[in-house]
């Protein structure tokens, strides 16, 4: 039997259908205009604030740092301007989908009694996505509560022609999550049962809308925690992480999702219910057709549920936050963290001294260490805390004596290491505050990583606020960040196709983990051959012969 998610200690932070008769629709619903017109860009405000103060050797001076504030809707304030519809800001034209009509309406409320929902004021945080960069003017949003409810919502909608925006947490940063005109917003947010978790193996099986951060309360009350963390974790669902492949801060020492998601259920466009929900660690029977659904970011199918294996909760982690120097250091002290560290080395991040300028600037954090042109979060997790101990003195004695660090703290409790996490974590809220935010999310050899971001602030000048570099050093993902007081055509111009010409000489690629969602699909070439763009549509023609999920994503529209 299906429990729930139940809260437990805390952790770093941050079927049936019912006929039913349906009410009358209010009249506005159903006026709809197909074409939208250009119109203003949005301005978002900006904040002030200030401090800083150094120490070594032991926690000082972070008392101010607040708890990691969850990713959101909420987390925008209720005073920001209305966000420009993505239909006037971009170039983008509606596909010749049905409109929703009293007759749909009707039959949605028998498919899910009282979870249909069109107040436009419950709808209007499910259409703008957590940048406030886009809009939808989607008039629908269903809660399905079972992998049945949505094969009967997906039947209906291919036989009507009706498309579908699958949303989980609504925290993604590519445009991915939102309806992009008027598609029906299927949202997983009921559907956040745990189905079972094995003791012995630690296999998790769960509905797709449980957000990550009660399943890790979930799975740490048993000894185990989720091989993903992310910023977003108080918000994202597992089922929306799997969807965009979501690499995060564990990524280091538990590796991409592909290897630790064991199985999926998965409902098609058809409304048929693919269940590949093993958990079995060993299945070597034709495809692996899990692997076609992590990433496809909900445009060929609706991931339902999710068997995922969960590693051992460590006995003992430790959180070093670092000065360094220049980044010639930061990749220096990462060669010896690994040398040194070996097995017990979990995280490895980096950020410059412009991200610990916005995050004291529009947070009020206080930096532990002494001003630096670069910072980098070491964490360690292991079996023996005496054992991880002496490896983390080690290195750390080296690192300092030898210049590649030029100040340090250290925290060994949850409170200390959930404050050090949130100068990391919390640099994208940060970066919000400061303006209109350009991001971009690329994947590039280690060596080269900080090159682009030392280009772009060459290349913009004084048309930026800000540009600023941060990410997961471990696994060559960068974070480039360029903030301006609001959306410019020219700053964005000066921006693209620039980094992803960048990205594609170095031969990195254009989304390391975001996504590619709305906002990059149209640069999907620089990472992938026209062979493999070719294959991917012929994918999506099989699997969603009318394009009705998550219409204008992920693939390059055709011609």
């Amino acid at each position: 039997m299906a429990t729930a998610a139940a809260a437990g200690t805390g952790t770093r932070t941050a079927r049936a259908m019912v006929p039913r008769l349906a009410s009358r629709w209010p009249v506005w619903l159903f006026q709809w205009r197909a074409a939208c017109t250009p119109g203003a860009f949005v301005q978002q405000r900006t904040w002030a604030g200030a401090s800083r103060t150094p120490s070594w050797g032991r926690l000082r001076g972070v008392a101010s740092i607040s708890p990691l504030v969850r990713r959101g809707s909420s987390s925008t304030s209720s005073q920001a301007p209305e966000v420009v519809l993505t239909c006037e800001r971009y170039p983008v034209r509606r596909l010749p989908f049905s409109t929703v009509s009293e007759e749909d309406l009707a039959a949605f409320e028998r498919i899910v009694p009282r979870r249909v929902i069109t107040d436009p004021e419950e709808l209007a945080a499910s259409n703008v996505d957590w940048l406030r960069t886009m809009r939808g003017c989607s008039k629908v949003l269903l809660k399905p509560r079972t992998s049945e409810e949505v094969s009967h919502i997906l039947r209906y909608c291919h036989e009507k022609n009706l498309a579908v925006n699958t949303q989980g947490g609504n925290t993604g940063l590519v445009g991915g999550s939102v309806p992009v005109f008027d598609e029906i917003i299927l949202s997983t947010a009921l559907m956040n049962q745990v189905i079972s978790f094995q003791d012995i193996s630690g296999i998790l099986v769960c509905q797709a809308g449980c957000i990550l951060e009660e399943l890790n309360r979930y799975v740490e009350e048993r000894d185990f925690i989720m091989p993903l963390d992310l910023g977003a974790k108080g918000s994202c669902h597992i089922g929306g992480n799997l969807a965009t492949n979501a690499g995060g801060l564990r990524f280091l020492r538990y590796g991409s999702l592909r290897g630790t998601v064991l199985g999926l259920e998965v409902v098609l466009a058809d409304g048929t219910i693919l269940n590949c929900l093993t958990s079995l660690r060993k299945d070597n029977t034709g495809y692996d057709l899990k692997q076609l659904f992590i990433g496809s970011e909900g445009t060929l199918g609706v991931i339902t549920a999710v068997s995922i294996l969960c590693p051992p909760k460590p006995r003992a982690v430790n959180v070093a936050f670092l000065g360094c120097p220049g980044f010639a250091e930061v990749l220096q002290t990462f060669s010896t963290c690994k040398r040194m560290l070996g097995e017990i080395l979990s995280a490895y991040e980096f950020m410059d001294a412009e991200c610990m300028q916005l995050v004291r600037q529009h947070l009020h954090l206080t930096s532990p260490v002494q001003e630096s042109p670069f910072y980098v979060l070491v964490e360690t997790s292991g079996s023996r805390m005496e054992h991880d101990d002496e490896k983390l003195s080690s290195f750390l004695e080296y690192a300092l004596g030898s210049g590649l660090v030029t100040d340090g703290t250290l925290a060994t409790d949850q409170r200390k290491i959930k404050m050090l996490w949130a100068l990391r974590e919390r640099i994208t809220e940060a970066l919000g505050r400061d303006g209109y935010v350009y991001k971009y999310d690329v994947s590039l050899p280690v060596d080269r990583l900080y090159d682009l971001v030392t280009d772009m602030r060459a290349r913009l000048g004084s048309k930026a606020k800000h540009v600023v570099g941060y990410g997961h050093l471990g696994d060559g993902n960068l974070h480039l960040n360029v903030t301006a007081e609001a959306f410019s055509p020219s700053l964005l111009g000066d921006l693209e196709p620039y980094v992803y010409e960048w990205t594609a000489g170095q031969r990195g690629s254009v989304s390391a983990e975001h996504g590619v969602g709305f906002k990059k699909q149209s640069v999907l070439g620089y990472s992938k051959p026209p062979e493999a763009l070719q294959l991917m549509q012929q994918l999506k023609a099989l699997l969603d012969p009318q394009g009705i999920l998550n219409p204008y994503k992920t693939l390059p529209t055709r011609a």
